[in-house]
């Protein structure tokens, strides 16, 4: 790795208002000016038009110490970063780190650091304290020019805690004046200022402290909204896995009081592919603290929870019991997906307990199956049950052979949960455990800070179609997620359907669910979405009667050594390549909306190339299953052309 480093006093301008400090991105599109004043507060210009209007910032101690309110400036300094770092099990094998930095350290030892990327701006509060803190509140503000619209994800709050969400929804196009400022909006979020112009808001490095929400103010501003540290909880909620708060005190966070705080995060671009390609949060987080990664392992995984252990033609009950499982064990082995997960059921229910086993579950002879034929097995958790006596759970699972946990509901995102998150992430690393953390908040850069987290949900998933009317649309929300919420980091969407449906066809059925969307959409997302940890939702029988589909889907890898977004307008259209060795895969997805789309192969490089390409049939706007697949040369020097239908998508591979 090789680093520009260097550090100058920076030149400040007086105003009436006090000093404005400047700090422009790498190729000047981007400028911030700090103002230390009565209150200090930062703008943001992109390309020399206002984007973010004067702000303020603040933290309040419970001491009633205000970091913000009449700064006295200590020191400034300032450094331009130029380097590369390694980015292990994400979207690709290394990531530019490229930036110019401001650090203020104010008397009373705290201070802000901006940073100013190419495509955007973040800061933090540092503090320098000799003893712990406890933080009252923080004022986290975004004032816009002008009512723009905003894309915004409100909560789906439950009981009396408005804190307590899964962080899934669609999103709420609405005017900035227009959100409902009686609800949350869990992030990320994005705002539209036109010309293209796009601010998608949200934090990375989240640890000691709670997740950050916004909220309307009725005008064109956003405020920052934090849940206040849990005071009484009690066990319930699903199947008694859940701690719900009663009550909760008056600050949000108590943490040591030499520290950095998790960074505001504000990703600016005039090209949806851009914003689509951000790596902000990950660059913002902290370095690994898993010193040995050679046993992470990524991979696909035989899922049974979203078709219900729906297995057919065999002698025995299909359920929650070995000889099902073991059919999904000979499914995975014989297609190469790396993992089994046994999902909610195999530990007793309502006991919160996952030394228990189910009767009907043998699990050390169900991993000796399964590691005999080079599969690997995964737990789900849900999170009290997990937490209660984490390292012994840890410990006994990993000496009897699994390599993995699927926590859930945790549902919150204060700070008692992202201390559980951070600590289970640490434990789990110990033992040579993986996560995939369900019932949670956006990933925040800990996938980098600890790579053994391999995916999160926070995402309104393929799930929600066991349940979900036409009314949810989510053929228009997978062409909103790649430019809001997956900004943030992986996503557990779980694709992979086989039974498809137009919106002619589509139905909700819990037992045998389908997709919104054509069959050639279900195959391009395992390219579109990040997911190093990917569930195929489906059932063996189901991928058994479609070959082609399996074989396809079962050859796509999960992470890669570079990515490209093509092309791609939010809310309407994407088109992704990815490259894993010398094989790329390009794919693309459309809204509900017929459209042909075109797009320039010089990426492959000169001379001709063989492709796999499966696309839309010519009846696929009214069965969604109709595709076609078709061997076809190209050429690098040239340009790609190809039509999808309503909710349709195309997928390929390119050797």
């Amino acid at each position: 790795m090789k680093a520009l480093i260097f550090g100058v006093l920076l030149m400040s301008v007086t105003s009436a208002a006090g000093k404005t400090y400047d700090i422009s991105s790498p190729d000047g599109k981007i400028q911030t000016g700090i103002s230390v004043g009565p209150d200090l507060s930062y703008s943001v210009n992109f390309n020399g038009k206002p984007v973010i209007s004067e702000s303020v910032l603040s933290m309040t101690l419970s001491d009633g110490t205000v970091w913000g309110k009449n700064p006295k400036v200590a020191k400034v300094s300032k450094k331009s970063v130029e380097s590369e770092i390694a980015s292990p099990f994400y979207r690709a094998a290394k990531s530019e780190e490229k930036h110019n930095s401001t650090t203020i350290n104010f008397k009373g030892g705290w201070g802000v650091e901006f940073r100013a990327y190419n495509d955007g701006v973040a800061y933090r509060f540092i503090s320098s304290q000799k003893k712990p803190l406890t933080i009252e509140d923080e004022v986290v503000c975004y004032n816009f020019p002008f009512d723009a619209v905003s894309y915004v994800p409100y909560t789906k709050s439950r009981a009396v805690d408005p804190y307590y969400n899964s962080f899934e929804n669609e999103y709420a196009e609405v005017k900035l004046s227009g959100i409902d400022q009686e609800k949350l909006i869990f992030l990320p979020m994005t705002v539209d200022l036109g010309d293209n112009v796009k601010v998608t808001i949200t934090e990375s490095d989240l640890e000691q402290f709670p997740g950050l929400y916004m909220t309307g103010q009725g005008d064109t501003s956003l405020k920052g909204s934090h849940a206040r540290y849990p005071k009484r909880s009690e066990q319930g909620g699903h199947n008694n896995l859940q701690m719900e708060v009663k009550e909760r005190e008056s600050f949000i966070a108590k943490t040591g009081g030499d520290r950095t705080f998790p960074w505001r995060v504000a990703i600016i671009t005039d090209n949806d592919k851009d914003l689509a390609a951000s790596n902000l949060s990950y660059l913002l987080a902290s370095p690994s603290r898993v010193a040995d990664i050679s046993w992470i392992k990524p991979g696909k995984v035989a899922w049974e929870w979203w078709n219900d252990w729906n297995i057919a033609g065999v002698d025995f009950e299909a359920g929650i019991n070995n000889d099902t499982y073991k059919q999904y064990i000979d499914f995975a082995a014989r297609n190469g997906i790396e993992y089994l997960i046994l999902d909610e059921g195999w530990a007793v229910n309502l006991e919160a307990d996952l030394m228990k086993v189910v009767p009907e579950i043998n699990l050390p002879e169900l991993i000796e199956y399964a590691n005999a034929r080079n599969v690997d097995v995964v737990l789900w958790a849900g999170y009290v049950a997990f937490d209660r006596d984490m390292e012994k759970v840890c410990k006994h699972y990993a000496d009897m052979g699994v390599k993995g946990f699927k926590v859930d509901f945790m549902d919150r995102d204060d700070q008692e949960i992202v201390d559980f998150v951070h600590r289970a992430a640490k434990t789990c690393s110990k033992y040579n455990l993986i996560l995939d953390l369900h019932g949670m908040y956006k990933p925040a850069g800990l996938n980098r800070t600890y790579p053994n987290v391999l995916n999160f949900e926070g995402v309104n998933g393929l799930e929600q179609m066991k349940w979900s009317s036409i009314d949810l649309d989510q053929v228009k929300y997978e062409v909103m997620i790649p430019f809001i919420r997956q900004v943030a980091g992986p996503m557990d969407y779980t694709p992979g359907a086989m039974n498809n449906g137009s919106k002619l066809t589509y139905q909700a059925n819990y037992y045998e669910p389908m997709s919104q969307g054509t069959r050639s959409r279900q195959l391009a997302l395992f390219t579109i979405f990040d997911s190093p940890f990917t569930m195929l939702c489906d059932t063996p029988i189901n991928y058994d009667r479609e070959p082609e589909c399996r074989d396809f889907i079962a050859s796509i890898p999960t992470t890669w050594d570079e990515t490209i977004i093509l092309d791609g307008k939010m809310g309407e259209y994407i088109i992704t390549a990815r490259r894993k060795n010398d094989t790329w895969y390009v794919a693309g997805i459309t809204d509900w909306t017929s459209r042909s789309l075109d797009f320039d192969l010089s990426f492959l490089g000169n001379g001709n190339h063989e492709a796999v390409i499966f696309q839309d049939g010519v009846n696929a706007a009214k069965n969604a299953k109709d595709y076609k697949k078709d061997s076809i040369n190209i050429n690098g020097n040239s340009r790609m052309s190809v039509n999808l239908a309503p909710g349709g998508g195309f997928a390929m591979i390119i050797k």
